[in-house]
């Protein structure tokens, strides 16, 4: 089996035809103001759209809001000794090659990207964007920029919340007419239960539904649920990554005839 050819931030199977490049956005590594924890990007909302990508040929690179190093929250490594996502063999297999080890070592810095050089954009979840994507004014514009030159426009689980305050060019909210999902109350509460306290600086669905003329839906808590309204495709949380790629490449398949 061939090596995956790798330089700086991205990476492309040899074995596949160049279909185009897609950016993915990570968060850097960050504290949470809640839990004191080191936090940052969830694995599987990593690995899992890699993986779709790399095979239907898309390259793909990585950038992150400060670029260099990023990390994946504890409970996301497969590895971890809380044994939380010990089921995720896509990430633990990605985590055995030292090619995806220097990726994570060298994202590229969000304000060096040219979005022309890209076919899609996917802000890649976790724990961090609740704090490096929120009030992010540049990768709001970033994001917007792609969504505006009718590229696919993605983002998954806690990475949504750059929805909550992303406008376009005429000021107008994104989300405005648009149907979208994110990490949902139910999940939220499963979190805060599952380790005794508030995980969260606030939460992405109580956010949403204060805003007008948009429509946040949620389906049940951790299913696979993803929804393409126009360009803008979204993502509930971590078992949606997947779908949500594969929703990215049928627009660029259809896109390029």
């Amino acid at each position: 089996m061939e090596s995956p050819r790798e330089e700086n931030s991205y990476v492309h199977f040899h074995g596949a035809d160049h279909k185009g490049r897609i950016l993915m956005v990570l968060s850097s590594p960050a504290i949470s103001g809640q839990t004191g924890w080191p936090i940052g990007f969830w694995a599987s909302e990593l690995t899992h759209p890699l993986h779709a990508f790399q095979e239907a040929g898309y390259e793909v690179e990585l950038a992150s809001t400060e670029g260099g190093k990023v990390v994946m929250d504890a409970f996301s490594d497969p590895t971890d000794k809380s044994g939380y996502s010990a089921h995720d063999v896509i990430s633990l297999g990605f985590m055995q090659l030292d090619w995806f080890d220097q990726l994570l070592e060298n994202t590229s810095k969000l304000t060096d990207i040219d979005p022309d050089r890209f076919d899609a954009i996917f802000l890649v979840g976790g724990q961090g964007p609740m704090y490096t994507f929120k009030g992010n004014t540049y990768l709001e514009r970033l994001f917007v920029s792609f969504y505006e030159a009718q590229k696919p426009s993605a983002a998954v689980c806690h990475s949504t919340t750059l929805l909550l305050e992303a406008r376009k060019i005429n000021g107008e909210l994104l989300v405005v007419g648009k149907t979208w999902t994110g990490f949902a109350n139910a999940e939220e509460d499963f979190a805060d239960q599952a380790v005794g306290q508030k995980i969260q600086p606030y939460r992405i669905e109580d956010q949403a539904m204060k805003l007008k003329n948009t429509t946040f839906k949620v389906a049940a808590p951790f299913s696979s649920y993803a929804i393409t309204d126009g360009n803008l495709i979204t993502g509930q949380q971590q078992n949606s990554g997947a779908t949500v790629a594969r929703m990215v490449i049928e627009q660029l398949n259809k896109s390029k005839g």
